[in-house]
C-alpha cells in the first residue's frame, strides 16, 4: 500500500488540507488505496491544530474519497463500483472456463436475471386511456386518479396519516429519500445479504452500508441495536420477498425490530415494499406507530414490468416536503401519460385477477424448484419473490464454472453480501422453466456442486 508523507500535503485549514489532498489524486500523484499520514504527524508536519488536520479528513471521507479504516489510519478510496441491475447475470466464472477449455460450454440460458415472467404482465397497448389536456410546470405533480388509488390500498396497511409522493421506481425513491436526510459518510443499515441496487445506491452516495444480518423472520433485532448503536442514520428493510432470499417479516419480528428503533427516533427508517402487490405473505412493518421519520415505497415493477418506472411512496409529511424539493431539483415529476397509465392498468377490469396468477404461478415455481433441489441434496427454502437462494456447499465460484458446462448461468451468493461471506450460495431465478427444465437444473446444480455424479 503506497504511503503518503505528511511533506507531501499542504494547507492551514480543514478545506484546504482536503483540497490539497484530492489535487494530488488528480494529478496522479496518489492513487485510491494509499494510506494518508497519521493526523498527529500531519498537524505537526503543517503546524496546525490536530482537529484542524483531522477535521480535513474527515471532509474528505464525507466527500467518498477516503474511509477510515479500524487499526489502519485514513486510506483513500476507491471510485464507487456500480453492481449490475438485475438482468444481468455475471459471466466471469463461465467466461474463464470458456478460455481455459474451448468447446466445454453451450448456449447459455440465463437463470439469474430476476426478471418477472413477461407474459404474466399486462398488455399496455390494450389499454384504453381517456384523452386529458397537457400538464404544465406549476401543475399538480400526481395524477388524481393515481393518487386516489394508491391512498386507498396503502392505508389499508398504514393506518396512520402520510402523504404521497411518487418516484421514477423504488431504487430513484431510496436515493432520493436517504439524500434528503443524510450526509456523505453517514452509516445506513442494510440487510446482509442485501439487493444489489441498494448496495450500489448506499456505496454511490458516499454513504457507510452496515449488514444487519437475516434470518427466516427477518432482519435479528440484536444486529439491528448493534448498527444503530455504531452510528447508523437510517435504515432500509425489505418487509417481504427479500432479495435475494425470499424473507419476509414475521409479525412477531417485526414487533422486535420496532421495540429497538422505538430508542431511535432520530433514524428515517425506509421500507422497500417491491413485491408488495404479488406477495403471499402479509405486510408486517418496522414503522412504530409514533416513529417521527418514516417512508413506505411500493413499486409498480414486478406486477407492470420494469419499463414502467414508478414508485408510490407513503411517508411523514416532513419527509415528503424534502423528497418533493429533492425531485423538484431533478426529474421534477413523473410523466403524467406514466402515471395514468400505470392507474389505467392498475385498476383495469380483471387487473386483481391476473395479479393473482402472477403471485401464485412464482409461489409455486419456487416451491416446485426448492423441493427438486432438496430431493438432489441442495438447502433451499421456496420464500416469497422471483428468485430462489440455495445453500451449495460448495464455492460459488466453481458451481457456477461447472453449471456453465451445462448451459447454465446463475448469480453467485458472494456478490449481496456486504461483509462478506455467502460464498457457497448462488440465486436462481426459476420461474419460468417448466418441470423437466426444473429437474434438470437442480440436478445440474447438485452435479456442479459436487453432490452428485455427472448425468
Amino acid at each position: 500500500m503506497q504511503q503518503t508523507s505528511a511533506e507531501e500535503i499542504a494547507g492551514r485549514t480543514a478545506e484546504e488540507i482536503a483540497a490539497s489532498v484530492r489535487g494530488l489524486l488528480d494529478r496522479g500523484i496518489l492513487a485510491p488505496g494509499a494510506s494518508l499520514p497519521p493526523v498527529r504527524a500531519l498537524a505537526e508536519s503543517l503546524g496546525v491544530n490536530r482537529n484542524t488536520a483531522l477535521a480535513g479528513y474527515r471532509l474528505l471521507v464525507r466527500a467518498g474519497l477516503a474511509e477510515t479504516r479500524r487499526g489502519g489510519g485514513t486510506v483513500l478510496a476507491a471510485p464507487a463500483a456500480a453492481l449490475p441491475e438485475e438482468g444481468f447475470a455475471p459471466v466471469g466464472a463461465v467466461a474463464e472456463l470458456a478460455a481455459r477449455e474451448p468447446g466445454r460450454t453451450r448456449a447459455l440460458r440465463d437463470v439469474g436475471d430476476g426478471n418477472p415472467d413477461p407474459a404474466l404482465l399486462p398488455d399496455p397497448l390494450a389499454l384504453r386511456l381517456e384523452l386529458a389536456p397537457p400538464r404544465l410546470y406549476g401543475e399538480a405533480t400526481i395524477d388524481l386518479g393515481l393518487a386516489a388509488w394508491a391512498t386507498e390500498w396503502i392505508a389499508e396497511d398504514q393506518s396512520r396519516p402520510f402523504a404521497l409522493t411518487v418516484t421514477a421506481g423504488a431504487v430513484d425513491a431510496v436515493e432520493r429519500l436517504l439524500a434528503v436526510a443524510l450526509a456523505p459518510g453517514d452509516a445506513v443499515a442494510l440487510e446482509d445479504p442485501c439487493f444489489l441496487t441498494s448496495i450500489s445506491t448506499v456505496r454511490q452516495g458516499g454513504y457507510r452500508p452496515i449488514g444487519v444480518g437475516l434470518d427466516g423472520a427477518g432482519m435479528r433485532p440484536d444486529e439491528l441495536r448493534a448498527a444503530l448503536e455504531a452510528g447508523a442514520r437510517a435504515v432500509v428493510c425489505t418487509p417481504r420477498a427479500h432479495n435475494p432470499t425470499g424473507v419476509s417479516l414475521t409479525p412477531e419480528r417485526a414487533a422486535e425490530l420496532r421495540a429497538v428503533l422505538a430508542d431511535f427516533p432520530h433514524v428515517l427508517v425506509i421500507e422497500d415494499d417491491h413485491f408488495a402487490l404479488l406477495a403471499r405473505a402479509s405486510y408486517a412493518t418496522i414503522i412504530g406507530a409514533d416513529h417521527p421519520r418514516w417512508a413506505l415505497v411500493r413499486s409498480v415493477s414486478k406486477v407492470l414490468g420494469p419499463d414502467l418506472r414508478l414508485a408510490l411512496v407513503a411517508s411523514d409529511a416532513g419527509t415528503a416536503a424534502q423528497l418533493g424539493l429533492r425531485i423538484s431539483g431533478g426529474i421534477t415529476w413523473v410523466s403524467h401519460l406514466l402515471q395514468r397509465m400505470s392507474h389505467g392498468l392498475l385498476a383495469a377490469p380483471g387487473a386483481d385477477a391476473q395479479r393473482a396468477a402472477a403471485s401464485a404461478h412464482y409461489a409455486e415455481r419456487a416451491a416446485s424448484f426448492a423441493e427438486r433441489l432438496r430431493r438432489h441434496g441442495c438447502a433451499a427454502v421456496a420464500g416469497d419473490g422471483l428468485n430462489v437462494w440455495v445453500a451449495t456447499g460448495a464455492p460459488a465460484a466453481q458451481v457456477l464454472g461447472r453449471l456453465g458446462e451445462r448451459g447454465w448461468l446463475a448469480r453467485p451468493g458472494a456478490e449481496f453480501a456486504l461483509a462478506g461471506g455467502f460464498a457457497d450460495f448462488v440465486r436462481v431465478t426459476a420461474h419460468a422453466l417448466d418441470d423437466p427444465e426444473q429437474e434438470q437444473l437442480a440436478a445440474d446444480l447438485a452435479w456442479a456442486a459436487g453432490r452428485s455424479a455427472p448425468g
